[in-house]
Order: structure tokens, then sequence, then C-alpha cells
């Protein structure tokens, strides 16, 4: 890829590195060889990634729509301090504001880019 260029295939490329770790690590004797969640961006979109060999990752968690959020919690600044479009992505909900978190499901991969989050399965490609 050349400076500058977009990628082309974040989810690909995140699948392809998981699988050449879990395949090394198992001819290692690891049985269980990554734990993890993992983002990336392009400076456009956002790929957030929860994944683990064993089926239990440690959590992750996005805000939903702000606009929404704004309409349920008039008073919180921060909320009209981001723009319509920001999501926050985190290991723990932060604050006291119930149904603003959603926890990103097992294996899977999230896409957040302006107007368009996407929510998908998400599984290691082994080399």
């Amino acid at each position: 890829m050349n400076a500058g260029s977009r990628p082309r295939d974040p989810p690909g490329a995140v699948a392809r590195a998981i699988g050449l770790v879990e395949a090394r690590g198992r001819e290692q004797g690891v049985e269980y060889p990554f734990q993890g969640t993992i983002a990336t961006t392009d400076g456009e979109s956002l790929w957030v990634f929860r994944y683990s060999s064993a089926g239990t990752s440690r959590s992750l968690f996005f805000t939903r729509d702000v606009r929404t959020l704004r309409q349920q919690y008039p008073d919180r600044e921060i909320l009209r301090e981001v723009s319509d479009d920001a999501r926050l992505v985190v290991s723990e909900p932060m604050g006291d504001l119930p149904g603003a978190w959603a926890e990103m499901p097992e294996a899977s991969y999230g896409i957040v880019s302006k107007g368009d989050d996407q929510l998908l399965p998400f599984a290691p490609e082994p080399p």
C-alpha cells in the first residue's frame, strides 16, 4: 500500500494477523493464543474488533447515536460538545447514562463511519 492510500480491507488484515497468531501459538502448545480488542482508523472510518481464542474476550462498549442521547439526556454537557457522528468506544461504560452503551458481541467487529455504522461477525483466517 502506498503512503496516503486508504486501507483496502482492514477486517481481512486483522483476520489474517490473528489467524497467524493463533496458528503459531497452537504450534507452540498454547491453547488460547489470542485475547484482545483492537481499534484502527484511516481518519474517516473506525474499525473495532472484539475476539479471543477462548471465546471470552474482555468487554468492549460503544455509544449509541449521539442525537438520540442528547434527547434522552439534555443536561449532559459532553453530549452537546461532540458532533452528531461522534462515537465513543471503551472497555467499560463510563458515567451513569442508562441505554447509552451497547456491548459488542463476542467475535464481532464494528465499522463506524459518517452516517453509517455496522456490526458484523468476526473470525480469524488461518494462514
